[in-house]
């Protein structure tokens, strides 16, 4: 028996990093899965993978076309609609004087815009279901700032104010809307030009209490928490899944 059994998801962004990883997961916890994603060739292959329990869709998330799309194949393969995870997002990074208006609204468009679709797209279904759990992958940057990276940032921030908002309206339906908030996690989105694993290795001993950077499976289980009905009395807060980022200043590896 898994926590899933019997629930269909929703997964953007789920061709590689933490969608791939909540994608699988969650199909082994006995859900199945829309793969969602623009990257067409590595979401066929997660969703082949993945056998009977998955289907990919192509899916734009800031198309509104797109989302009916995604949602009407959910219905039509697998019958009903019970968990959205709006995991797509992308990163820029530049200081605010550098930023083009251009840069700003193409992460806007994506981190922000897409979530709000997303949820507006399957409020109908879950309304219907009279049940549903929306989750909404923000970041360790929608409670703090992070200098260079203003767009990613605001659009982070919107995401967890957004699941508040939602919460509230949709409460009364029966649909749960939660944010989860990642710090540094091991995907594609960080392994950009330039990068270099040792110096990573480094930050994180020294930025992160746990001293290491997260891994996408960490965060599909969490997910997946939220997706189940061991979550049941859980809507409109923020999870954080960030190694203890976040919990304050201190000197790594001091004991008292």
């Amino acid at each position: 028996m898994g926590k899933l059994d019997g629930k269909v998801a929703l997964i953007s962004g789920a061709a590689r990093g933490m969608g791939e990883a909540e994608a699988r997961y969650f199909v082994e916890q006995g859900a199945r899965v829309i793969v969602g994603d623009v990257l067409e060739g590595e979401g066929q292959v997660v969703a082949k993978d993945l056998g009977n329990a998955s289907r990919y869709c192509h899916l734009d998330v800031t198309s509104e076309v797109g989302w009916r799309a995604a949602v009407d194949m959910a219905i039509s393969e697998f019958g009903r609609l019970d968990i959205l995870v709006n995991n797509a997002g992308i990163l820029r990074l530049a200081p605010i004087a550098s930023t083009s208006i251009d840069e700003y609204m193409s992460v806007i468009n994506v981190n922000q815009v897409g979530v709000f679709l997303g949820m507006r797209a399957v409020i109908p279904t879950m309304t219907t279901n009279k049940s549903g759990s929306i989750i909404n992958i923000s970041s360790i940057d929608g409670l703090v700032g992070m200098a260079g990276s203003v767009a990613y940032v605001a659009s982070k921030f919107a995401v967890r104010g957004m699941t508040k908002v939602a919460a509230l309206e949709l409460g009364s339906l029966g649909i749960r809307v939660n944010s989860i908030h990642p710090g540094g996690v091991d995907t594609p989105m960080v392994h950009m030009e330039g990068f270099d694993p040792a110096s990573l290795d480094q930050m994180m001993s020294q930025m992160v209490p746990l001293g290491r950077i997260g891994q996408p499976i960490e965060i599909a289980r969490l997910a997946a928490f939220l997706a189940s009905d061991e979550s049941s009395y859980c809507t409109g807060s923020e999870f954080v899944a960030d190694g203890g980022m976040t919990a304050g200043f201190g000197i790594p590896g001091a004991q008292q």
